[in-house]
């Protein structure tokens, strides 16, 4: 586990330049008026729901190989330098959906942008926690970065709101200019991160790669916290970051109608960024009350979803701002269990983990959804995170008798 040292002079004007920045970044990063309106890009092109399914699956294929690599390579060069690269292929990526319309320059898209989100999973929260604890200040880690993705759900919210307009003003050349500004915006932003990195060691950058990569892996097969740290991640953040993606269907199930979906949408990410939010305070949990929040997140999750109203959309919006804390603050523990030097790479690690239980859900979520209809599945994916919920109490309860032992054992 890293200490932090004493926090020194002038570090208050440096964490602020690096929480703006940090911010800034976080917000155009998801200032994208595409996402709201690509899937109507597909389909207004001819592709049918197969191929967009497989673009999806191309998407993700893309991140899972690229991922603990790229992570990797941030720990042996600059982690600033993965940070702005990446939205300039994301850039092209849209730049080509709109110049040249077809699956194919969709799906090198979908690979430009898979490239940029492996380049950045890990690079982000190694550079963040790094800077801040040079600083004396990693205990404001879980606020930072829980305020950060805040941040870009505020943005998604905007970039809802703005898609309409801006498409019915200028068609989708207009969705993709604003799209690929925001990116050039996001590259310029991430070139203005500090970061004070030693230099890689002999042999350069790739013998530098394979020897944070080996060092990193041996951590996560060494040590038991780390590695419980990078498997609690995916159990936390993969279901409902899957389930994300079908909440406008479940929204319409309601009976609500079309126009109004993304009005209760907008509650659902609403109930998340207050999540983000509260990552600060959270920090506080231990694993009792760590597994109590995903518990009764859970709950909240089954219930809303299962009462099929819009009354219980507001339950959904609680679960996701319980699922958001507890995703924050499971990459807390994770940071604060590394001590090595593949930060990156085993932030990536955790990243690999789950993205591949991000497509088992999208697999499952199909057949149950099929069977039972959305707000039966959505309950159903509420009982990974009460058998997490358990595994945590479980573990807690050893623990909290070892402390009491070792008390009575003092003189």
């Amino acid at each position: 586990m890293s200490l932090s040292p004493a926090r020194a002079p002038g570090s208050g004007t440096a964490v602020r330049r690096l929480t703006g920045t940090l911010y800034g970044y976080a917000f155009l990063d998801d200032l994208v008026l595409l996402y709201p309106v690509y899937a109507l890009l597909f389909r207004d092109t001819g592709l049918t729901v197969w191929q967009i399914s497989s673009l999806f699956g191309l998407w993700a294929l893309t991140g899972v190989l690229l991922e603990i690599p790229s992570g990797a390579w941030a720990d042996a060069v600059s982690r600033r330098l993965l940070l702005w690269v990446g939205p300039l292929l994301t850039a092209a990526g849209f730049a080509l959906w709109v110049l040249a319309p077809s699956y194919w320059a969709f799906a090198l898209g979908f690979v430009l942008w898979g490239v940029k989100g492996a380049l950045g999973s890990g690079a982000l929260e190694a550079l963040v926690y790094e800077e801040l604890d040079r600083l004396g200040a990693a205990d404001r880690y879980a606020g930072l970065m829980g305020r950060a993705q805040a941040a870009g759900l505020v943005a998604v919210m905007a970039a809802v709101g703005l898609a309409g307009p801006v498409l019915a003003f200028g068609g989708y050349p207009a969705v993709g200019l604003a799209s690929v500004l925001a990116c050039l915006l996001t590259a310029l932003v991430a070139t203005r991160f500090p970061e004070h990195r030693e230099a890689p060691g002999p042999g350069g950058p790739d013998e530098g790669w394979a020897r944070t990569l080996r060092a990193g892996l041996a951590e996560a097969r060494g040590d038991r916290p780390v590695r419980a740290a990078l498997l609690l991640v995916p159990a936390v953040t993969a279901v409902w970051g899957a389930l994300d993606e079908y909440t406008p269907l479940l929204v319409r199930d309601t009976g609500v109608s079309d126009s109004a979906v993304p009005l209760w949408l907008l509650l659902i990410w609403a109930g998340a960024t207050a999540g983000g939010l509260l990552a600060g305070v959270g920090r506080r949990l231990g694993d009792r009350g760590f597994a109590w929040l995903l518990a009764a997140s859970a709950v909240s999750l089954a219930v809303g979803a299962a009462v099929r109203s819009p009354a219980g959309v507001a339950l959904v919006a609680v679960a996701f701002c319980g699922f958001q804390l507890a995703s924050v603050l499971a990459d807390v523990r994770l940071q604060e269990r590394i001590g090595g030097t593949g930060r990156a790479t085993l932030t990536s690690v955790a990243g690999v983990g789950t993205d591949l239980a991000t497509v088992g859900v999208y697999g499952l979520y199909a057949v149950a959804a099929t069977a039972t209809g959305h707000g039966v599945a959505f309950a159903l994916f509420a009982l990974p995170y009460l058998l997490t919920a358990s595994a945590l109490a479980t573990r807690e309860r050893p623990v909290r008798r070892a402390r009491a032992s070792a008390s009575r054992a003092r003189p």
